[in-house]
């Protein structure tokens, strides 16, 4: 496979970041994501002069296109912006909504037992309504300073004239033939006649997408809430496996993006800023990296037990929290202050015993919680996104994590481009021992989501790093991880991705297989914790400025690119 992503990195005209290689450095603009078309794109409007979130736009686009797996027009995306020129850190939450009909017993069955993640995905039920573009239009009537309608023509032509199919693209269709057969405009699209995938190097053509895109190009985020191409959404999503779900005219045509404040923390001498609730990543990355400022990280191997031990531990206490108390917050209090306070995470920090694992960390009791106890969110599967880490000649800065959720969403194609089934992030046990989740589903409600966007500050305020993963519920492993990478190892942003991978959703510790993290399994086995050895879904992207210029670093676990002027 690394063979045939290389061939197709050498015929898009870009250097493939091999195993153990160095961060690509530019001096003035850089865009990181993940595939190089898309990054291509972005880096043509930053030297048109066009703004970081002008890219973030083309980025887009051209994912919708190229790793309709991962993200698209059709999903969610959150998106953390920095405006040099004021020093302001903003937010712009464009996760996907419940319809107003959804209830707390969506993804339970007739006898009460929660649907299997298959059952509920491969449903119209799961489809939540779509925020990305939403998004990306309120932050650029804002931050951009190119023509909207601009910002899609590499996607358009590349849409209208094809593509080369990638190998992870056709690697992730043959993998999900099946579920993808089940909607007759996907079958048409990701197959050939003869019924067999498409191969790596295909060349792909979506005048269908094209179409769309050259509506919301003149239209903005209306032209798919309203009209045809929502109509057409609509009663694909009611057609959808044997439940369609509750999804209205109304409901899409009301969804509007909102801005957020960010969570900005302290960790050692720098600023760390992430996203809130309804995403959980910026308040557990947050958590983590506070439990652990109480550690030595700097002197450890960060490749060694002792490191690998204290972040897992960390990270699974942290992750009780997650799992009480973090969900959408315009329908749940969410305790942000007491969670992050550093007076709280010292305490949280205490429970860290370094000879033995904790069998089971549970919750603790922030300040500032109001209103009665949740109970705590049982563990299930999250997948899916695609992220995107830019910086332009002004100094401004974009981190976005964008998602349709599991690999090709909800498996349903409409007019060229996959909707989410973002939905099944909710707790599918709406209660548990007479106790409601958080993260229940109620209608108009966003699903929690474990996105971490994250830009990090120098002491001064100046912007050090733009930093975030795809990876579903690993995400803030991932996130945290590379954060410690360079901010306690004082790694460059291709050395910290490069890491081998350990996460946890708070029970398991997962260590990335074939890799020396598989090589501490014994170690901490013998500390207590349970331990998987299996491949590694990171995706990281990252951008750190530095006396020689930007440097950047894309993971090569998957297909993307750095590349800056």
């Amino acid at each position: 496979m690394r063979r045939l992503t290389t061939c197709l990195w050498l015929f898009l005209g870009f250097i493939p970041l091999a195993a153990n290689a160095q961060s690509v450095v530019a001096r003035q603009q850089m865009v990181v994501a993940a595939h190089p078309l898309a990054a291509a794109a972005g880096l043509e409007m930053l030297r048109k002069g066009g703004s970081a979130i002008d890219a973030a736009v083309a980025v887009q686009a051209v994912l919708t296109l190229v790793e309709p797996q991962s993200s698209g027009i059709g999903g969610g995306a959150l998106i953390m912006h920095f405006n040099a020129a004021r020093h302001e850190v903003a937010a712009w939450d464009g996760r996907e909504t419940a319809p107003a009909g959804a209830t707390p017993n969506l993804f339970l069955r007739p006898d009460g037992t929660p649907m299997d993640f298959y059952e509920a995905v491969l449903s119209g039920r799961s489809v939540g309504v779509p925020g990305a573009i939403a998004a990306l239009e309120s932050a650029h009537r804002v931050e951009g300073k190119l023509p909207w309608a601009a910002l899609f023509e590499p996607a358009i032509t590349l849409a209208e004239q094809g593509f080369p199919v990638s190998p992870r693209l056709a690697e992730t269709i043959a993998g999900d033939a099946e579920r993808l057969k089940q909607s007759p405009e996907a079958a048409a699209y990701f197959f050939l006649p003869d019924g067999k995938p498409l191969p790596a190097g295909h060349q792909l053509r979506n005048p269908a997408l094209a179409t769309v895109l050259r509506a919301i190009a003149a239209d903005g985020a209306r032209a798919i809430q309203q009209g045809p191409i929502a109509e057409d959404m609509l009663k694909a999503i009611r057609a959808h496996g044997p439940d369609g779900g509750s999804m209205t005219a109304a409901d899409l045509a009301g969804y509007q993006a909102k801005r957020r404040d960010p969570v900005c923390t302290l960790y050692r001498a720098y600023r760390v800023c992430g996203f809130g609730p309804p995403s959980s990543g910026g308040v557990t990355v947050a958590q983590i990296l506070g439990i652990l400022e109480h550690q030595n990280m700097a002197r450890l191997d960060p490749r060694g037990a002792e490191a690998a031990y204290l972040f897992a531990e960390a990270a699974r206490i942290a992750f009780a929290d997650r799992a009480e108390y973090l969900a959408d917050s315009d329908f749940v209090p969410v305790p942000v202050r007491g969670l992050t306070n550093p007076g709280y995470l010292a305490l949280r920090a205490q429970l860290l015993d370094r000879r033995r694992a904790d069998p089971a960390p549970r919750a603790g009791n922030p300040s500032w919680r109001e209103g009665r106890r949740f109970a705590p969110q049982p563990e299930q599967a999250e997948y899916g996104t695609s992220h995107i880490s830019i910086r332009d000649a002004a100094g401004n800065a974009v981190s976005m994590t964008t998602t349709v959720e599991s690999a090709f969403g909800s498996r349903l194609m409409v007019r060229g481009f996959m909707l989410n089934n973002e939905l099944t992030d909710f707790s599918f046990r709406p209660e548990l021992d007479g106790m409601p989740v958080a993260n229940r589903v109620e209608g108009g409600k966003r699903p929690r989501s474990s996105m971490s966007p994250s830009l990090v500050f120098n002491a001064d305020g100046s912007l050090f790093a733009v930093v975030g993963s795809p990876g579903g519920g690993q995400i803030i492993s991932f996130v945290a991880q590379t954060l410690i990478g360079l901010l306690d190892w004082k790694m460059d942003p291709q050395s910290a991705i490069d890491l081998p991978r350990l996460t946890t959703q708070g029970s398991m510790v997962d260590l990335e297989e074939n890799t020396t993290a598989a090589d501490l399994a014994a170690a901490l086995e013998a500390k207590g914790l349970k331990i998987r050895l299996r491949p590694s879904i990171s995706g990281l992207q990252a951008i750190v400025v530095s006396p020689a210029g930007l440097l950047g670093g894309s993971d090569g676990r998957r297909e993307g690119v750095a590349v800056g002027d």
